[in-house]
This record gives structure tokens, C-alpha cells and sequence, in this order.
């Protein structure tokens, strides 16, 4: 049985598909990845990502919960929520995020730090 067929990797496979991480064979494992048991055997190792592709997992979680479309194609209000989830989740200590964030979003750079600063204010104001 391969590490992919095992019942282990089923039962954590939404898990990883969240995270961007993917079900590696124990016999292939790196040093960095997470070796998982089950019944006291090897069963499956994981390899998480990097964070090179984090911003992009974010941005593809974001646009499926605002319905799967463009981003670009949303209104104010709604690209507004998608900064502050995207300011919840981290996404804005990724070097360069703020300037991917305004081109997924078809805004300027400008416009995402007035969502940041105004959903501050807000925060403030609560």
C-alpha cells in the first residue's frame, strides 16, 4: 500500500488540499516534512509548502468563497472584505502582498492600504 492509498492520507486529504501541502510516501520523505503514524508504522509523510505560493493559496481561497469569479470583477464594498480577510489571514506580511493583493484585485496599491487603514479605524472604533 502507497502512502496515497492509505486511509490516513484520505482522512487528511481536505486537510492538505487547504494548506497546499501534499501526501508523500514515508520511504521518500525529506527531513522537513511531517512524518505521520498510524498503529505505531510510518504511514504517510507531509510535505507543506513554502510560502513563495501562500499569497497564491489565499487569493484562491478568497475567490472561491466570493463565488469562484475574477476578484477584479467585485464590487467596493465586497473587495473590501476580501482585504480584511486577507489582512486576517497574514497575507500582508508576505513581502510584496499588498501590490499582488491590488492586482488580483484590480485596484491600486493605494486603494488596498485605504481598505487596511479604514478597517483599522474601525477596529478602533468598536
Amino acid at each position: 500500500m502507497t502512502a496515497i492509498d492509505h486511509p490516513l492520507a484520505h482522512a487528511i486529504k481536505p486537510l492538505l488540499d487547504a494548506v497546499g501541502a501534499s501526501a508523500v510516501d514515508p520511504d521518500e520523505a525529506r527531513p522537513d516534512d511531517v512524518l505521520l503514524e498510524w498503529e505505531g508504522q510510518p504511514a504517510v509523510a507531509v510535505r507543506l509548502p513554502g510560502l513563495e505560493s501562500a499569497l497564491d493559496r489565499l487569493l484562491g481561497e478568497v475567490r472561491r468563497q466570493f463565488g469562484g469569479g475574477e476578484l477584479t470583477a467585485l464590487d467596493r464594498a465586497s473587495k473590501q472584505r476580501v482585504v480584511a480577510q486577507l489582512e486576517e489571514r497574514g497575507a500582508f506580511t508576505i513581502r510584496h502582498g499588498v501590490e499582488t493583493v491590488a492586482a488580483a484585485l484590480g485596484v491600486s496599491r493605494f486603494t488596498v492600504y485605504n481598505y487596511l487603514n479604514r478597517q483599522q479605524a474601525n477596529g478602533k472604533d468598536a
